[in-house]
């Protein structure tokens, strides 16, 4: 590693720290996703350590916030038992972090790869479950980056909002004024809104951040956490576009998460059957937008691979959920989907 890099001295304090030697250690930089945030492995020579360090240059005032609350969520997490990489040094002012090193076995790849990937995922629902519930028990919302908790705001503004701009305007082109889709938008965000707002929302829970451990498993990116509805990261992991976990896991699945939260709130059960459709159909709608951006304006073009499985997902929630309010939605969708919007007029 070059001695003359900022972060050497960090990286060398840290070291010394924990009595491991300072010298001859390689940073290797690993393969970048969907984040700006650098990560590197930390490795020493003849020692079985190893660690994570994350760059997160702080030049903007969302990410000196986002370094605060990956820092304090992070601990808040960990302290909690849960299943995050603990945190063993941190540099706010120049957005460098030194912590666990969970390895490289994403869920993504493990469900790809394996026979037995149900009951895999069915474990990762129950840490969901565990950190939805547990998470909540002392966070406190002045940790948070964007918003402090997932309301009408962030569904709007960063999600069906986010979709009608950078999908359906920039990416594919089509027409860049969308007033018909306001009224279904406000009726999608009135639906999700009556979801019980009183958990842990991690709000990026897919298998590319869950990694597989000999143990169990580590979540990573929980920066954007807030305070939500238990729905909305279970929509995430459901119809995650990156595994596509088939109708008859899904059910399954789904079913395997109510009756944790019937023995949990059985009362909330109701309520959470109602509202899920429609926290669904939000989440496609926030990782469409977030596809056609990292292709289009980040030159992210592995991304695009995932768009027809998430524009896939959209549909089947929409045809599912038969919201007579949501029907021009379903029909833009539709005609997404086979690509008759080419014909009816919608290009720019």
């Amino acid at each position: 590693m070059d001695h003359n890099l900022p972060i050497y001295e960090f990286i060398q304090i840290f070291l010394n720290s924990q009595g491991l030697p300072l010298d001859n250690f390689t940073l290797n930089p690993l393969a970048g996703d969907g984040s700006i945030r650098l990560f590197s492995r930390l490795s020493l020579p003849d020692e079985h350590n190893s660690f994570m360090v994350m760059e997160n240059r702080p030049s903007t005032e969302f990410l000196k916030k986002e370094n605060f609350a990956y820092l304090m969520i992070g601990r808040h997490l960990s302290g909690k038992g849960l299943q995050v990489p603990e945190i063993y040094s941190c540099d706010l002012n120049n957005g460098w972090f030194i912590m666990e090193d969970m390895g490289d076995v994403k869920l993504q790849n493990e469900v790809l790869r394996r026979d037995d990937s149900l009951r895999l995922l069915e474990d990762v629902v129950e840490l969901l479950f565990r950190m939805q519930t547990q998470g909540i028990d002392g966070f406190q919302k002045e940790w948070c980056c964007q918003t402090d908790r997932y309301d009408r705001f962030v569904m709007r503004n960063y999600e069906s909002d986010y979709f009608r701009d950078s999908f359906l305007a920039n990416y594919l082109e089509i027409k860049s004024q969308w007033p018909e889709l306001e009224e279904p938008f406000e009726h999608l965000a009135q639906k999700a809104s009556t979801a019980e707002c009183r958990y842990y929302l991690h709000r990026d829970f897919q298998s590319r951040n869950i990694m597989v451990l000999r143990d169990g498993f580590g979540v990573l990116d929980w920066q954007g956490g807030r305070i939500g509805p238990m729905g909305y990261d279970l929509a995430s992991l459901l119809f995650d576009p990156y595994i596509n976990i088939t109708k008859k896991e899904k059910k399954y699945l789904y079913g395997r998460f109510i009756s944790l939260l019937k023995k949990y709130d059985p009362a909330q059960a109701g309520l959470f059957e109602k509202s899920f459709p429609y926290l669904a159909i939000q989440r496609n709608l926030q990782i469409l937008g977030a596809f056609a951006k990292l292709t289009k304006v980040l030159g992210k073009v592995y991304f695009k691979e995932y768009i027809p499985p998430a524009l896939k997902s959209l549909e089947h929630l929409l045809d599912e959920t038969a919201d007579p309010k949501l029907s021009l939605l379903t029909q833009l969708v539709h005609d997404i989907a086979t690509e008759r919007f080419k014909d009816a007029g919608l290009r720019k």
